[in-house]
Parts: C-alpha cells; sequence; structure tokens
C-alpha cells in the first residue's frame, strides 16, 4: 500500500491530507470545550447546531466549488481554502458569543467544502494506474481512521500542560503546514471539461445529474444512505450507550469509538488485493447488507440488560460497523472514476461530497432525537431499517452485469470507439489501439463515458 508515495507529488498531497486531519481533529476537542465555556450546560445543543451547519456548508458550497473548478488554479484553490481555515481557527479563541461560534464555524467549514473534493479529484489523475489509485483510497482511509484515534489522545496529552484554547494554534500549524506542502506539489491542471448550458448553474448542479442518470451513480446514492444510518448510530449515541446503558466510564467511550475505527482500518487494510479479485459491486453493496444485520444484533444486545458480556459485544459490533462501513467507503472514488471522463471528474466528486453529506444530515438528528425521545432499541431498528431499504435498492439499482463491463475486455455489446480517454483509464482496460482512440466492447453501459446508448 505506501508503494504510492513513492509519487512525489502524491506523497506531499497525501502529508498534506493528515498534517489537516490532525489539525481538525485538535479542533474538534477544543471546540467541545469552548462551547462549553460559552453556553455551560447548553453546550451539547451548541455543538449540535455547528455539526448542523457543517453539513449544510458541505452540502451547499461543494457543488459550487466543483462549477467554478475549471476556472481556478486547483493548487492556488487548496492552498486559499488552507490559509482561510488557518485564520479561522486562529479567530475561535476569542469568541464570546455563540453566534460567532456559528459564523466561524460555517467559513471553516465551506472552505473544506472547496478543499476536499478539488483534493479528491487530483489524485485519480495523478495516479492513472488501477492498482495505484485503489491503494491510495485505502491509505486515505487509513488516514481518516488513524486520525480519529490519535487527535483526541494528543489533544488529551496536551491538556495536561497548556489550556484549551492553545489547541487552536495546533490547527493552525496543521493547516499552514497543509498550505505549504500543497504549494510545493505538482498539481496538474484540470482537464478540459465540456461546455454546460446554463452558465454556473448548470455546472454547479451537472454533478447531481449525473448521479441520477447512471445507475452504478444512483446505487452509490443509496449505500451513502445506509453508512450515514450507521455511522450516526455510533457517532451520536456510543456515549449514551457507554455511559447510560453500560454505566462505564468516559475513557471507555473514546476506546468504544477506537474500536469502530480499528474495524475500519482493518478493512482499508485487506481491500487492495480484495479488490483485485473481486468487483466493486460486490464488495459495496455487500458491506450495505451487512450493516441491517448489524443493526438486527444491535437492537438484540440494547434489549437485555445486565452481564458482563454487554461490554465486549458493543466493542464487537461497533468495530464490525466500521468494518461494513468501510466496504462500502473505501472503493468509492473508484466508482465515480469509471462513472466519467476526467474534464467532469470535479464535478462529479464535489457532487458526491454534497450528497453524501445531505444523507449525514438527515440521520444525524434522526439517530439522536430516537435515541433521546423513543430510547436506543427504537433508534436501532428504524436506522436499520432505513440502512436495508438503501442496502437493497443500491443492489437493484446497480446492475450485476456492469460487472462484467468493469473486468472484462470482450463479451455482449456493441463495439465503440473511446476518443476522449487518457492511455491507462480504467475504464480502457483490455481495448486496443486504434488511430482515432481506444476499441473495445463490454456490456451496455451508460453513463458519462457512454452518453449515448449505440456508443462510447
Amino acid at each position: 500500500m505506501l508503494s504510492v508515495l513513492r509519487h512525489r507529488t502524491y506523497r506531499r498531497l497525501f502529508g498534506a491530507q493528515v498534517v489537516a486531519l490532525v489539525g481538525t481533529g485538535l479542533a474538534t476537542v477544543a471546540l467541545g470545550l469552548l462551547a462549553y465555556d460559552i453556553a455551560g450546560s447548553r453546550a451539547g445543543s451548541v455543538l449540535g447546531t455547528a455539526l448542523a451547519m457543517k453539513m449544510v456548508a458541505y452540502a451547499g458550497i461543494a457543488p459550487l466549488v466543483g462549477a467554478l473548478a475549471d476556472r481556478l488554479p486547483r493548487r492556488a484553490l487548496m492552498v486559499g481554502s488552507d490559509l482561510l481555515r488557518g485564520a479561522v481557527a486562529l479567530a475561535l479563541p476569542f469568541v464570546n458569543q455563540v453566534w460567532q461560534v456559528y459564523v466561524l464555524i460555517f467559513v471553516l467549514q465551506a472552505a473544506s467544502a472547496a478543499f476536499t473534493p478539488t483534493f479528491q479529484a487530483v489524485v485519480p489523475e495523478l495516479l492513472p494506474r488501477e492498482r495505484d489509485y485503489t491503494r491510495a483510497l485505502s491509505l486515505s482511509r487509513l488516514a481518516y481512521d488513524l486520525e480519529s484515534l490519535f487527535s483526541p489522545a494528543l489533544a488529551a496529552a496536551l491538556l495536561t500542560v497548556v489550556g484549551y484554547d492553545r489547541l487552536f494554534l495546533g490547527t493552525v500549524a496543521g493547516f499552514l503546514a497543509s498550505a505549504v506542502l500543497v504549494a510545493s506539489a505538482a498539481v496538474p491542471r484540470p482537464a478540459p471539461a465540456p461546455r454546460a448550458a446554463g452558465g454556473v448553474y448548470a455546472k454547479a448542479t451537472a454533478g447531481g445529474r449525473l448521479f441520477l442518470r447512471v445507475p452504478r451513480l444512483r446505487a452509490l446514492l443509496c449505500l451513502n444512505l445506509a453508512v450515514a444510518a450507521a455511522s450516526a448510530m455510533v457517532t451520536v449515541n456510543t456515549v449514551v450507550y457507554v455511559r447510560s446503558e453500560l454505566s462505564r466510564g468516559a475513557g471507555d467511550v473514546a476506546l468504544a469509538l477506537g474500536a469502530y475505527g480499528a474495524g475500519s482500518m482493518a478493512v482499508a487494510l485487506a481491500l487492495p488485493r480484495m479488490l483485485d479479485r473481486i468487483s466493486d459491486r460486490t464488495v459495496m453493496t455487500g458491506g450495505a447488507v451487512a450493516l441491517p444485520v448489524l443493526f438486527a444484533a444491535l437492537a438484540a444486545l440494547t434489549s437485555f440488560t445486565g452481564g458482563g458480556w454487554r461490554w465486549p459485544a458493543l466493542l464487537a459490533a461497533w468495530a464490525l460497523f466500521g468494518a461494513a462501513c468501510s466496504l462500502v467507503l473505501t472503493p468509492t472514488g473508484r466508482v465515480l472514476r469509471r462513472s466519467a471522463p476526467p474534464g467532469e471528474l470535479g464535478r462529479l466528486f464535489a457532487a458526491q461530497f454534497s450528497l453524501s453529506h445531505v444523507c449525514w444530515l438527515l440521520t444525524y438528528p434522526l439517530a439522536g432525537w430516537l435515541g433521546a425521545t423513543a430510547g436506543l432499541v427504537t433508534a436501532a431498528v428504524t436506522l436499520g431499517a432505513v440502512a436495508a431499504v438503501a442496502a437493497g435498492a443500491a443492489a437493484r439499482l446497480w446492475p450485476a452485469a456492469e460487472t462484467a463491463a468493469e473486468t472484462e475486455a470482450e463479451g455482449e455489446g456493441e463495439e465503440h470507439v473511446h476518443t476522449g480517454l487518457e492511455p491507462g483509464h480504467p475504464h480502457l482496460a483490455g481495448a486496443s489501439r486504434t488511430a482515432g482512440g481506444f476499441r473495445h466492447r463490454h456490456c451496455p453501459a451508460h453513463d458519462a463515458l457512454h452518453p449515448a446508448p449505440a456508443g462510447g
């Protein structure tokens, strides 16, 4: 997996992602303490509103950035986003009103909504070989999971010697280091994107319209919802399970969240070899189908009272939730890359970023409200039903015939020539070069690579 770090530009961009993640993790801890200082017992409400504003910023800003990305230098866009995030982090310790927290958090997350999809769209261009790109996706997933374990531990260690407001300086340092690494990287220019009638609005909605038009991307929307149901249950209700249901200490909350991250990391490490032999569809739908089964087990676990076995059972359940979510999330970039030519990737990644966070915007409050008012069993059953419906819809919407189209150069279907794809694009595996492009045949596919049923 680490072999992709030999690529100099990718190594610098990955380093930028890691240090920015650590900075964000420190800010998460510091923000909770800041909210408590300002709002006291209302700190939970402040953080909940800030989380909702984060999702709104992600859902609204990312498509606009995708629409304008072909007009802006991508390196400058990412560096500017990092500098803006650093400036916000520097200002946060000086706020003393709740509304000021909301404004700064919205600006911070808007900058993140500009940085992340741009970064995600650059990576497949840097690593055109499918094998390398798969390993980069697993490495990125691993970075997110390690950050969820490392940042709270680092914050706890720092808080023994400095006040929480100094943690924001660590956040500033992370974003500045990220900006320096991005500025030193040779980021490629985006491929020319086809003109979209209607200006900025048409460009901003182009990725979303592609999601609705392409069967595998419609399935990906459903997979996003299944994962959002699971991650919301873990993120929102872990503290309730550990402190109220099991009467354990605050330190065990971090241990439970660590179990979720450990399950995700284990799958991220195993997936590169797995995806060499098994199709994306099989892996991703398999992970989604496992989620309602895990929700059913969680509901059964929650309905029991007493017994020392419940704590290790919860850790095992959280680890399995993390593993199932990672099966869905890690290959997502491969699916997006196969669904559009290079010039459309920026808009497609922006649409995925936005639409996936819309799913979380729905499931986070649902998990919290149901857990608080109807109980954890009801929350597990309801979110499990959401995951089951979403997983079933994904399996139905994603044609099984596309598995053959992804892995075979020959088969049923009309022979056709691709003229706009670069050598090494994963869709061209097994295609023969011709004077006008690359010729192959495969099972019918209707996406941005094949805009009409008759050809490509």
